[in-house]
């Protein structure tokens, strides 16, 4: 099974597995992309909701990677589907790719390269440098903005 992204239906993925998605995903659609979304519902492709349980296990992996704050809830909600379909996540996203990585949900990508190797980021202060394992808006000791950071 094939758990589509707006990204398959953006850019015309085709194949012969068969296919899912969830109903946030045809929000994010314009023009012809919604057509397409429509087409593969009416030839079958099954409409999935992921449940809480999963999702919220879904939303742990994502902070414990800190890949949360840039997924969507459709984001979240497609990599729950991918795993409770025992399904391959069809996505060009990063952040999606990295958070499946550590779930062993397959992915296949369609328009950009894959993921290389998971990252668990880490979070830097602007003003004094520090690192935090998780993310914060501010920094607790000087009060500057906090970003993500690539580890390496």
């Amino acid at each position: 099974m094939h758990v589509l992204d707006s990204s398959a239906f953006i850019h015309d993925y085709h194949t012969t597995e068969r296919t899912a998605t969830i109903p946030l995903v045809r929000e994010e659609l314009e023009d012809e992309s919604v057509y397409r979304y429509d087409a593969m519902e009416g030839s079958g492709m099954h409409v999935h909701i992921p449940n809480e349980d999963t999702t919220e296990k879904i939303r742990r992996a994502a902070r414990e990677s800190g890949d949360l704050e840039v997924l969507s809830e459709t984001d979240v909600r497609l990599v729950a589907t991918a795993f409770e379909l025992d399904g391959t996540l069809v996505t060009d996203d990063y952040a999606m790719q990295n958070v499946a990585e550590k779930l062993n949900v397959d992915v296949e990508v369609i328009a950009r390269e894959g993921i290389a190797e998971q990252f668990d980021w880490v979070f830097q202060c602007a003003g004094c440098g520090r690192e935090f394992d998780e993310q914060k808006e501010r920094c607790p000791i000087c009060g500057s903005d906090v970003a993500r950071k690539n580890p390496q």
